[in-house]
């Protein structure tokens, strides 16, 4: 049910992952794997950044306008993207996409012992 997502619903998510930690930066929460960031939230609760191959944000946001976004002039140079989470189908959608992210930034040792994280895939 799109809308039901919550910033809490973020948190939970992202720290249920294996190894993952909070760590305040830039005054936000940040969640992080082996020093990395892969999560953030965003100031007023309303979306959340994550990992993504710059190749890749350009087709999601055409695809989904409403869900994906960058902020201009500070996204541009970082494989990064914005979900906004009243846009989000539901805590499957949230998770998957905090999945993917965590995959990018987990140690590659730390994903292999952890295939149930992401489906078998690494």
């Amino acid at each position: 049910m799109a809308g039901t997502m919550t910033a809490d619903d973020v948190r939970t998510i992202a720290l249920s992952l294996p190894d993952s930690s909070e760590k305040t930066a830039w005054g936000m929460p940040t969640f992080r794997v082996g020093g990395k960031m892969f999560a953030a939230l965003a100031d007023d609760d309303s979306s959340f950044g994550v990992k993504c191959p710059k190749e890749e944000r350009a087709e999601l946001i055409a695809a989904e306008p409403a869900k994906f976004f960058i902020r201009e002039g500070h996204d541009d140079n970082y494989a990064w993207l914005r979900v906004r989470l009243a846009a989000l189908d539901g805590a499957a959608e949230l998770r998957a996409i905090l999945v993917d992210s965590w995959l990018q930034a987990a140690p590659k040792r730390l994903a292999q012992a952890h295939p149930e994280v992401g489906g078998g895939v690494v």
